[in-house]
């Protein structure tokens, strides 16, 4: 088998044929001379793998290998070798299969700063990094130079020396020169977000500029004060007379005629219509109502002939007998309600019982536009209630009205109803005194 030459260098291409044509196992009777590999070795630089014959990286080519002796007892550990040579660099192998991220190990000691490398890929995000230790506080500025010099001081009312105002501030000392850039390292792995900070102290105040030196003393030249502070101004004088009364305008051109106006609304049924009918029936919608107004029923049930106000008023639409009613739900306060005839109170009713009822029925004469509703006394006795399961109803209805030979109950023109919404006082009977009262 002819041996290759160990000068010759095959193309780029075909690196790994040629290194397996060199890994065949030779005779083992052919000699080689070593002192050529020898020579690679001590180089000054390691021999391109393709120019090494391959004698020289042959491992097993000295004579067949014998069988594999048993394992030996573990010696003491050694003492550490020296370095040896510098070997011949290899093919770069393929790369191996990515493993398992590894524990994280302590951190380690605060290497020197290197110089400034290539750079590299973006890796991942690293871990959170350890918080840094606290800057040392920086040194103090130089004092500010000295301020300019005050101006000349001014001659007051009386001819005495005094003291220039204070000189300006001086300015700010000059910053320090700045410290020598640092050689930039290679870009390290990114590290976890650290924690906030400590606040930093707060900064000493500077140091205050030099007082000025005292001006120099003004001249003197005295003369005549200025004039004085105006003074204030007097009360106004009283009002004069009055004019006398012009003579009279001349008499304006009659203007002209103003457009139709309107036609008005249809008005009430006269007193003596004995075939009219009013009634009308509401619930509550809103409980504990507020005091000093009517309180609102805002539930209509029926309230064909609208003489019923849902914001709790009724209006007589003739002169006649009317029959009003209630049934109030009482809950959680007391109650105290009254029906009220033109701010009057006709009747009322207290109830303190819890989900109990107040009821009236009355019967009353009204003129036509007669008011009458229901109210009750304070913030603290309107316990009038209503829900899905308890209604809470007024009620009323004109029983007849009055005949044309009756004109002592007319009332045609009614004065409207002028006043507050009071509680009013009511006449009644005096409660019997308590035994053993004094």
């Amino acid at each position: 088998m002819a041996m290759p030459d160990p000068t010759l260098k095959p193309p780029a291409s075909s690196n790994q044929t040629y290194y397996d044509m060199m890994m065949m196992t030779p005779p083992p009777s052919m000699d080689h001379d070593m002192s050529f590999c020898q020579m690679l070795l001590e180089g000054p630089e390691p021999a391109p793998i393709e120019s090494v014959p391959w004698y020289c990286i042959c491992s097993h080519c000295k004579g067949t290998v014998g069988p594999k002796g048993d394992h030996g007892d573990r010696g003491p550990p050694g003492r550490p070798g020296s370095p040896g040579r510098r070997g011949l660099t290899g093919y770069p192998g393929r790369p191996g299969y990515t493993g398992r991220p590894g524990l994280k190990g302590q951190k380690g000691d605060e290497g020197e700063k290197g110089g400034f490398g290539p750079m590299g890929f973006t890796g991942a995000k690293g871990q959170r990094g350890y918080k840094g230790d606290k800057g040392d506080m920086g040194l103090e500025g130089r004092a500010g130079e000295q301020g300019l010099q005050g101006e000349p001081g001014q001659c007051q009312d009386p001819c005495q020396s005094i003291p220039g105002p204070a000189g300006l501030p001086g300015l700010p000392g000059m910053a320090g020169p700045r410290g020598l850039q640092g050689g930039q390292g290679g870009p390290g792995a990114k590290g976890e977000k650290g924690d906030m900070g400590d606040m930093g102290p707060v900064g000493q105040p500077g140091a205050g500029g030099q007082k000025g030196d005292q001006g120099v003393e003004g001249a003197c030249n005295c003369q005549d004060g200025a004039d004085g502070v105006k003074g204030t101004e007097g009360p106004p004088g009283p009002k004069g007379d009055s004019g006398d009364v012009g003579l009279q305008g001349e008499k304006g051109t009659i203007g002209d005629k103003g457009d139709m106006g309107l036609e008005g609304m249809m008005g009430m049924p006269g007193p003596c219509s004995p075939a009219i009918q009013s009634a009308f029936s509401a619930a509550l919608a809103t409980i504990f109502p507020a005091p000093n107004l009517p309180v609102p029923f805002t539930g209509i049930l029926y309230n064909m002939q609208d003489h019923f106000n849902p914001a709790g008023i009724y209006t007589a639409p003739v002169n006649g007998t009317y029959v009003f009613s209630y049934h109030l739900v009482v809950y959680s306060r007391v109650l105290k309600v009254g029906l009220f005839h033109n701010f009057m109170p006709v009747v009322k009713t207290t109830e303190a019982a819890n989900l109990g009822t107040a009821s009236q029925n009355v019967v009353l004469h009204l003129n036509r536009g007669d008011r009458v509703w229901l109210q009750v006394r304070d913030a603290t006795t309107n316990g009038m209630y209503a829900s899905s399961e308890s209604s809470s109803t007024f009620s009323g209805y004109l029983l007849h009205p009055d005949t044309c030979d009756m004109p002592m109950f007319r009332n045609f023109m009614p004065e409207p109803i002028k006043g507050v919404y009071s509680w009013g006082q009511m006449g009644g009977p005096t409660p019997p005194t308590p035994p053993n009262t004094p």
